[in-house]
């Protein structure tokens, strides 16, 4: 299709400018692939870590792995596939998850599509001629073979259908790896950003009694309006679990994850993604009170399935936790700055009007 406006952002390195650019003549659609709209995009703790040099990122880059859009072309041959088996249609509105797997691998054959050999993560790649819309900061993105995608309803805002395709997804995964029923369990989460409120949510909507521990006191309160029936301090005692969900990345916070861990416990990490200090376990309270300890990261496209179904279902105000939306001009910004306080997620939309 060449009558697009197609316009992206360009990441460019730490302390680099960050540009917008123009994608002059047609947008390279390989066979299976599906060329998106973006109608809002979120900017997740990742993003701003990769901006600010906390993780490595190749340049220049599109980042972005957090948006809703509208399908409007697809590739040649047959359509790719949604979460749900039916085949995706132009005029969809979609969220897809955060990677592309090649669905061949022995990875993928045994059940770990977030971990395969060939994995191609939106927001994370290279911005290359052959692939040059591959991140959420932009007008349109190019979804490969074997992303996850899934259809969202018209009447879901779409700074609450954005953040489906990393945070609420991840929040699903790590109740997943529980692999219990949640419902009468007392259930720690640490830390109350974007993933811990939406943890909060998703286990109290699940039937389970659930305690919070996070720093901020407006974070803290926010996690009791969202379903936490206790909000603590970290060091603050939060007594004995049968399921915890770290999510900070402290290592303080895994220590108490898992000494709060009752006999038959399961202690979830989703938050360490970076290096930290060494933790201290005791392996005889491990073997002997049957507890289990699970790492997750990304998540596979039924867990973006059912982040999008528990969105759709719940009234809870998670519109309110986006700060308003700039256009592609306030990248540079939102890539490098938290969000104002009050919110847990910036919000990018290509056709907000620029900043003065």
């Amino acid at each position: 299709m060449t009558d697009l406006d197609v316009r992206s952002t360009l990441w460019h390195g730490v302390g680099e400018p960050v540009t917008v650019q123009r994608l002059d003549g047609p947008v390279p659609l390989p066979a299976g692939g599906v060329l998106v709209a973006i109608e809002a995009a979120t900017v997740c703790g990742s993003d701003l870590h990769t901006a600010l040099g906390h993780r490595p990122g190749p340049a220049p880059s599109v980042l972005g792995h957090e948006q809703v859009g509208h399908v409007v072309a697809l590739g040649p041959g047959a359509p790719a596939p949604t979460v749900t088996g039916a085949p995706v249609a132009v005029g969809d509105r979609v969220v897809w998850s955060v990677a592309a797997s090649c669905g061949t691998c022995d990875r993928c054959a045994s059940g770990l599509p977030q971990k395969c050999r060939a994995l191609r993560k939106y927001g994370h790649e290279e911005s290359t001629p052959d692939w040059p819309l591959n991140g959420g900061f932009a007008t349109h993105c190019v979804l490969l073979p074997g992303t996850g995608i899934a259809v969202v309803p018209d009447t879901m805002p779409a700074t609450v259908a954005a953040p489906a395709a990393c945070a609420t997804a991840t929040v699903a995964a790590a109740l997943d790896a529980v692999d219990r029923p949640l419902a009468g369990t007392r259930v720690l989460v640490t830390g109350a950003g974007m993933l811990g409120i939406t943890a909060v949510a998703m286990a109290a909507a699940a039937g389970a009694t659930v305690t919070v521990s996070d720093p901020n006191a407006q974070r803290r309160a926010r996690a009791v309006c969202f379903g936490a029936d206790r909000a603590v301090s970290p060091g603050d005692p939060v007594g004995t679990v049968d399921v915890a969900i770290e999510l900070s990345g402290y290592a303080d916070a895994v220590e108490t994850a898992v000494d709060a861990l009752d006999v038959g416990g399961t202690a979830v990490l989703v938050g360490a993604v970076s290096s930290s200090r060494p933790v201290s376990l005791d392996p005889e309270r491990i073997v002997r009170g049957l507890l289990r300890i699970v790492g997750v990261h990304n998540y596979a496209p039924q867990h973006l399935a059912t982040a999008v179904a528990f969105l759709a279902e719940t009234d809870l105000p998670f519109a309110d936790l986006v700060e308003p939306a700039v256009g592609l001009d306030g990248v540079a910004h939102a890539v490098v700055t938290p969000p104002s306080s009050g919110y847990l997620r910036r919000a990018i939309v290509p056709t907000a009007t620029p900043t003065p």
